[in-house]
């Protein structure tokens, strides 16, 4: 419902989401399955920042079959539709797709929802508030009176046009004791001080996508930029130590494309990183460098591998008032925000694996819950360019390769310490910088969008305020959402398909002393088994060549090069680590040629030893 007055339209709503961003749009649909009226106000033409606008079509984190639940979950199921040449294609992510393909889902999910309004080109000009509680939001052109309003922004841009405190910038180790944190934040002999002095936050990349023309092809020209022209020595060593072709394939596209989100030598860009809050005139002074930067990254590229390599075109929607379109991503991807002060901050400390194992200790509310509402399992990545950041290990060889140990957010990161009527959907999340490395991955920004979505919803039906929200009622909610229900207590072998799956979840929930500091629930030989998908058999020699790393030597009319062997699921992982060393084996499973290897769903014939 809504009313005119003066100029200026003004509208209600239950729940307010502003931008349109992986957690906002996330908070949008799910707020409004769950039920609430919903106004989803956005600055872009596509929804769901860091995984399409943003151009990460490569999403990091997450990966394991148990983990892919939730929106996270659904989303990457309705990839596997509606991808033309489908999703492994790539060595970063086993999951690559154009960015409109992304869009065009979220697009979709929202229209099928008639109690979700969403509005695109607006901008949040000013945070209405009674006391300490957030009424609302005005834009240009109206203004919102909600229950609940949601900060889905890329930046937090409520929390500082709201007087919501937060925090942007560094914290020492005797804030949080946080092992990876600097003692001090102006000591010159500090081996983090460089990082501290040039950047206040993590270093964001505007994301070109290249094309390969082919053979023989000629592309147009990548003309060099401004101040970056002549500048190409910056980009050099960009592939050292990998070759040319392993860095096209980092980011590899469908259709020959190449997603050009590089960190060694490459397009990050952090000159000037304070610019991004301090005016939109500034910012957008920022957003014209970092694109003229990835601009002339692209211009190297083309000029040292040749002129088949091109900009790709009609990738995003060209647009007045952004640098980006095209080739180019609307807008830089964002690895780090504002920073809410919530009734709780996550820490280093709360992502790193317990002492002895796997996972990280689950949180605790005050009344002794367990708090978690979404979960990661990315190792902890910061980006500083021409600056190496140590940072305490939370990785494990795990189906062949790397992955991170998971961890959990709890609700309170959400909630302001003190201000109602406010949620934080996005990577505006109380944490603390360190940590941010690891919960601003895409489908971790995606659980918390979801669990804010779900917060929002049950405020307005019990009429209270999120920090008067029991996190049970979250929980149940996204464990046993009809259309796409969300994991919160990582386990590595419980599977979405599990009939135990809910039922173990609960028990972790009720009981956190049972919660096996492992990640493992089940003995190796009591997996229940997975879903096969549809994919190839291939024949070969299986050989085991050091602990958790496998291959498979396929005769020629395969291939004729030994294929890296991963999993990403339980059962799969199980069957690599039992098979007999030389055994001659049928896998079934998918060929990714950029990542050189087979993605097993199972291995299902086994001859010999």
């Amino acid at each position: 419902m809504g009313s005119t007055v003066g100029n200026s339209e003004r509208l209600i709503t239950e729940v307010l989401v502003v931008g349109g961003g992986t957690g906002g749009t996330a908070a949008a649909i799910q707020a409004a399955r769950s039920g609430a009226q919903v106004l989803l106000v956005s600055e872009w033409p596509w929804l769901g920042g860091m995984l399409t606008a943003a151009g990460v079509t490569a999403p990091d984190g997450n990966e394991l079959a148990a983990f892919q639940t939730g929106l996270w979950g659904a989303f990457l199921r309705a990839l596997e539709k509606r991808q033309l040449g489908g999703l492994h294609n790539a060595w970063v992510s086993f999951f690559t797709y154009e960015p409109a393909v992304g869009a065009a889902i979220f697009a979709d999910w929202v229209a099928a929802l008639p109690n979700l309004t969403w509005r695109w080109g607006h901008r949040p000009r000013s945070v209405m508030r009674s006391g300490d509680r957030v009424t609302g939001v005005a834009f240009d052109q109206f203004s919102v009176d909600a229950q609940i309003t949601i900060d889905g922004t890329e930046l937090g841009d409520l929390l500082a046009l709201g007087d919501v405190p937060y925090r942007w910038g560094w914290e020492t180790q005797g804030q949080w004791h946080e092992p990876s944190a600097p003692k001090s934040l102006n000591d010159p002999t500090d081996p983090l001080a460089l990082a501290i002095e040039k950047y206040p936050v993590q270093s964001p990349t505007w994301v070109v996508v290249m094309q390969d023309y082919g053979e023989g092809q000629t592309a147009p020209l990548i003309p060099s930029i401004g101040s970056h022209a002549g500048s190409r020595a910056s980009f050099a060593g960009a592939w050292e130590g990998y070759g040319a072709e392993q860095f096209l394939n980092y980011g590899r596209l469908p259709g020959n494309r190449f997603m050009i989100n590089w960190p060694q030598q490459g397009n990050d860009y952090g000159v000037g990183l304070d610019r991004l809050i301090a005016s939109d005139a500034a910012r957008y002074d920022y957003w014209q460098e970092a694109k003229d930067h990835s601009q002339q990254f692209a211009h190297g590229i083309q000029a040292e591998l040749g002129t088949r390599y091109g900009l790709a075109e009609g990738v995003f929607p060209e647009l007045a008032g952004t640098p980006g379109g095209g080739a180019f991503a609307l807008y830089p991807y964002y690895r780090e925000s504002r920073r809410l002060v919530g009734l709780t901050t996550v820490s280093e400390r709360d992502i790193l694996p317990m002492p002895g194992g796997q996972v990280a200790p689950l949180p605790v509310n005050g009344d002794g819950m367990v708090d978690a509402i979404a979960i990661g399992n990315y190792p902890n990545d910061h980006h500083y360019p021409g600056f190496d950041m140590p940072l305490a290990p939370k990785a494990i060889r795990w189906g062949g390769r790397w992955t991170g140990t998971p961890f959990t957010i709890p609700y309170r990161s959400l909630v302001p310490a003190e201000i109602d009527g406010l949620l934080a959907g996005d990577k505006n999340i109380s944490v603390t910088h360190i940590a941010n490395g690891a919960t601003r991955l895409q489908p971790v920004v995606l659980g918390i969008g979801q669990a804010a979505g779900v917060a929002a919803a049950l405020c307005v039906q019990q009429r209270c305020q999120p920090r008067e929200l029991s996190v049970q009622d979250v929980q149940q909610t996204l464990l046993q959402d009809a259309q796409a229900p969300a994991m919160v207590v990582p386990c590595f072998d419980l599977l979405p398909t599990d009939e135990h799956w809910l039922e173990q979840q609960q028990a972790y929930l009720k009981d956190l002393q049972i919660y096996p500091n492992s990640g493992f629930i089940y003995p190796l030989d009591k997996v229940p088994p997975s879903v096969t998908s549809v994919g190839s058999i291939f024949r070969g020699q299986y050989q085991r060549i050091k602990d958790d790393s496998y291959q498979l030597f396929c005769p020629m009319g395969q291939t004729d090069i030994p294929l890296n062997l991963v999993a990403v699921s339980s059962q799969a992982v199980n069957q690599l680590m039992q098979v007999a060393d030389g055994s001659t084996v049928e896998v079934y499973g998918t060929h990714n040629l950029g990542g050189g290897w087979i993605l097993v769903d199972a291995i299902t014939k086994v001859d010999g030893r």
